[in-house]
């Protein structure tokens, strides 16, 4: 017989979602517009300390929004983490712009200050500074926001926070996404709080957001015929879905604190076996632990990441690499890119050896230890049979 599979992070539903979506039904509010879209907005707003949020179709609409709204366009140049997913980077092509990625730094996994650095020196002496950095919280866990912040007010270049994977964590008790002119939130299936597919668009610039929700709905103009000046976008949230997401922000607490038990449970029982690393919480930050993550330093663990991963495989738990950088892609090939320094390439290294473990709110204490006996039993085996192969 199959053994139940246990997902990398699926869906987590609160049990009121439902009222949610029979009162979007009831008053048929079923367009992407409503209460609920009304109030979700100011309820993530709220959450996170911003003036406003738009919520739209996803977290890539979000960025590709931002940038629209800060007149990035062919020719110009997006600085960008490089380790993230591809939809960091898919907006900047969708503007027809040129991404130039940024190598991570190992006590965040996020974006290099010291490689921002270099890149913005050389942009400078070309004339050809970036129109926007997107910078990326990466499984949850906040970049170095002070030490990037000052080189983008240094340049005077506006950032993006893509916060996608880190709503409820804290950088020095200021909330992820609220560091840069627009920050970005993502709902998929997969994230902490979930509307089905959904993201919401955050700033202080008030009047920006209007002009956000003026694209995002197809850039009509105010006049009694359909008539459109500018190009715009399908990018709204259906009320339904809004219900589901102001259902979801009620318990976000309640799964960040889960999120960190299953983390700290993973910490507890692997971070004992040589050679096993744990993605490192930077301190004064607060992260959601989104996904847990660990690096596997394949001399000291006897075992490689390919070997753990088809470990778990074996046994229907679903386990997926750190994500693959965007410069390595062969959608971006020839793209530029910066390492974190010249003997250090800290992206690459983590694609390398990173491995990101089952961690759903919604998992078992006994699924949970399914996974980890299975990694301890991969590890045991792998050193049973180097033992041999030196005795031989």
């Amino acid at each position: 017989m199959t053994e139940q599979r246990i997902y990398l992070s699926s869906p987590h539903m609160s049990g009121k979602e439902q009222s949610y979506i029979k009162e979007a039904f009831d008053t048929n509010w079923i367009a992407p517009l409503g209460p609920n879209v009304d109030a979700f907005e100011k309820e993530i707003a709220q959450y996170v300390g911003a003036n406003d949020a738009v919520a739209v179709s996803s977290g890539t609409a979000a960025i590709h929004l931002a940038l629209s709204l800060l007149e990035v366009k062919k020719g110009d140049r997006v600085f960008c983490s490089s380790l993230t997913f591809i939809a960091s980077a898919n907006p900047i092509l969708y503007q027809g712009a040129e991404p130039v990625f940024i190598d991570s730094e190992p006590e965040t996994w996020n974006m290099s200050p010291q490689a921002l650095k270099k890149a913005f020196i050389e942009a400078s002496r070309e004339g050809r500074l970036p129109k926007a950095v997107i910078i990326v919280n990466l499984y949850g866990q906040s970049a170095k926001m002070d030490e990037l912040r000052s080189h983008c007010q240094y340049y005077n270049v506006p950032i993006i926070e893509d916060a996608a994977e880190s709503l409820g964590s804290f950088y020095k008790g200021k909330a992820s996404g609220t560091f840069g002119k627009f920050g970005v939130y993502s709902f998929n299936g997969n994230k902490i709080i979930t509307t089905s597919g959904g993201g919401m668009l955050v700033s202080d610039d008030i009047e920006a957001l209007k002009k956000a929700r003026f694209l995002a709905t197809q850039a009509r103009d105010p006049a009694l015929h359909y008539q459109h000046s500018v190009t715009g976008f399908n990018y709204r949230l259906s009320n339904i879905l809004a219900g589901i997401g102001r259902a979801q922000l009620e318990v976000l607490d309640v799964r960040v604190n889960q999120k960190r038990n299953i983390f700290e449970r993973y910490n507890q029982h692997l971070s004992t076996i040589q050679g096993i690393t744990l993605m490192p919480e930077l301190e004064e930050t607060f992260s959601n632990r989104w996904l847990t993550a660990i690096l596997v330093d394949e001399e000291k663990v006897g075992s490689s990441k390919e070997q753990i991963l088809h470990a778990l495989s074996d046994k229907n738990i679903e386990a997926r690499p750190v994500w693959k950088p965007l410069h390595m892609q062969p959608l971006f090939v020839g793209v530029t890119y910066y390492p974190h320094n010249e003997q250090e390439n800290v992206s690459e290294n983590l694609f390398e050896n990173g491995i990101c473990l089952p961690s759903g709110s919604n998992m078992s204490l006994e699924e949970q230890m399914k996974v980890i006996n299975c990694i301890k039993s991969c590890v045991k085996s792998s050193f049973r049979n180097k033992v041999i192969d030196e005795v031989s």
